[in-house]
């Protein structure tokens, strides 16, 4: 069995104290890799002189080979070009959409830094796989500097419409650069038709069949490989969980009361203001509901040195504070807003103690929360959860009450239909979901994809 290269921006070393990185991409990643023996190679979080060659980490089976970044580089490859041009361009949001031809150069440069480190532990047979929107342009560095191997892309966020991508200047160079790869996976079939559009429209690929296109003389092939997790070691999680002293306070400070319950990274694709603007209608519209229903929001904070995430958390503060100041009152705050990060365990528990659980994004890859969500439930008194349309998890939770996050009325509705609802429909919808998570288990989600690159024909291989 050929070696496995996976490349990724960051890269969680474990160590002997907390193991592998908590979440299920890393813990599939890491079996996939100790399984076949392989090399994760990525940025180490460190800022630090340029390196001519990685830092090599044994774990196992596994090698990991760490780089540096300069201020410079992670000022314009990552804070510039990936997060304040890709990434609120491919959430759909071109009023946050930054261009500055400086990042685009750290955002190359970087990638040919890569390039340059990685091909020292590139053997012909292994298997190149690397993740996400970081590293578009690395495929084709690899391939100038002779690398034939296959190569697989993962895009594990939104790919969006040609109409939205076309508002990227250079968008040709970008996008060209992933027909370097043998295979681009996607989450969501919406996100691989906007793919596939752009490469016929743009590129002036030819597509010969689903999911396979020939550009200049190579045959690329897109897929659909929707993330998801260990659906019943998370339940087991948070079934313990749910008897935790933590949880435990939790739900007995509740007083009875019914808890919905958000939990998101601080980021603007993930619709938190209009969320809670959408509890205040709920409450405005149902008065029954108030004093007898708390919103938990847990929200950590992140990428708090770019000035739109500091706002973005005084807004949100702002609304939090707005509405406890309208209907709270001297025994009852009706949302919770904490801004620090809980653990996996805890975040189990409550998810199982929550009889509502909120996911909105404006605009999501996957969604692992609302998935998450689901496996937590008690499968005799599970909770309902609401879900947005532009969450790539809507797609495969059928159970769900799904919303139009930008109207506030009808997310409102759905969450006092959630609330209200009856214990028979509850459990129905609750299962056609737990069937549903089995088909996009974590557990195969990578062999699913690696089978698929191994398979690429060499016939339509040709060197790049």
């Amino acid at each position: 069995m050929s070696k496995l290269v996976v490349v990724s921006n960051r890269v969680g070393v474990p160590t002997k104290k907390s193991g592998v990185a908590a979440g299920g991409l890393a813990v599939a990643l890491n079996d996939v890799l100790a399984d076949r023996g392989g090399l994760w190679f990525g940025w180490s979080g460190k800022i630090g002189a340029p390196q001519a060659d990685a830092t090599l980490v044994e774990h196992g089976k596994i090698t990991y080979a760490l780089c540096d970044l300069s201020s410079e580089d992670f000022g314009e490859y990552y804070n510039g070009f990936a997060n304040r041009t890709l990434w609120p361009l491919l959430h759909y949001r071109l009023d946050l959409t930054e261009f500055a031809r400086r990042d685009l150069a750290g955002y190359r440069r970087v990638n040919s830094y890569f390039a340059d480190l990685l091909i020292k532990h590139i053997d012909p047979d292994d298997l190149i796989w690397i993740h996400d929107y970081h590293l578009i342009p690395l495929a084709e560095a690899l391939r100038a500097r002779g690398i034939n191997n296959r190569i697989g892309y993962f895009q594990h966020i939104p790919w969006p419409s040609p109409d939205i991508f076309l508002a990227l200047p250079n968008h040709v160079e970008i996008g060209h650069a992933l027909t370097a790869c043998d295979l681009v996976g996607f989450q969501t079939e919406r996100d691989a038709v906007n793919f596939g559009r752009y490469l016929v429209e743009e590129l002036g690929a030819f597509a010969r069949k689903d999911h396979v296109f020939s550009v200049a003389g190579r045959e690329l092939r897109t897929g659909v490989y929707p993330v998801g997790i260990d659906r019943l070691g998370f339940a087991k999680m948070a079934k313990r969980a749910s008897r935790s002293r933590f949880v435990t306070e939790v739900a007995e400070s509740l007083n009875g009361r019914p808890m919905l319950m958000g939990v998101d990274r601080l980021d603007y694709s993930k619709g938190l203001t209009q969320r809670l603007d959408a509890f205040e209608r709920m409450l405005e519209k149902a008065p029954e509901w108030r004093g007898h229903v708390t919103f938990l929001q847990i929200t950590p904070r992140s990428r708090g040195d770019i000035p739109e995430y500091a706002a973005m958390q005084r807004a949100l503060g702002e609304t939090a504070g707005r509405v406890n100041g309208r209907y709270g009152e001297a025994n009852w705050t009706p949302i919770r807003y904490v801004n620090r990060s809980h653990t996996r365990l805890e975040l189990a528990g409550l998810y199982r103690v929550a009889k509502v659980g909120v996911v909105t994004p404006l605009r999501d890859g996957m969604n692992l929360v609302a998935k998450e969500y689901v496996a937590a439930q008690d499968p005799e008194d599970p909770g309902v959860l609401v879900i947005s349309r532009f969450a790539g998890a809507a797609s495969v939770l059928d159970g769900a009450l799904v919303v139009n996050p930008y109207d506030m009325d009808g997310t409102a509705n759905a969450l006092s239909q959630a609330l209200a609802m009856p214990l028979e429909e509850r459990q129905q919808r609750w299962q056609s979901m737990w069937d549903r998570l089995e088909t996009t288990d974590i557990a195969d989600w990578a062999p699913h994809f690696l089978n698929a690159l191994e398979h690429v024909s060499h016939r339509r291989r040709v060197p790049w």
